[in-house]
């Protein structure tokens, strides 16, 4: 139970850092020459969705019980 534990661990900051880095940096979306053009998409469902999944799986790593 206490790999489970890690594992969930891992896995909720993973998909809590990439959502708040694909919702906050900048993604480059037009590179010609000395014109760039950049694009903040911002909180969309996608990254919302990979916030919401990475916190329950910090709060199931919370909640696990023991077993003895």
């Amino acid at each position: 139970m206490r790999i489970l534990k890690i594992i969930l661990v891992i896995v909720g900051i993973a998909l809590i850092g990439f959502g708040l880095y694909s919702a906050f940096v900048p993604q480059e979306v037009l590179d010609i020459g000395p014109l760039e053009v950049s694009a903040k998409e911002g909180l969309n469902n996608q990254t919302l969705g990979m916030i919401g999944l990475g916190v329950l799986a910090l709060l199931a790593a919370l909640f696990a019980k023991n077993r003895r």
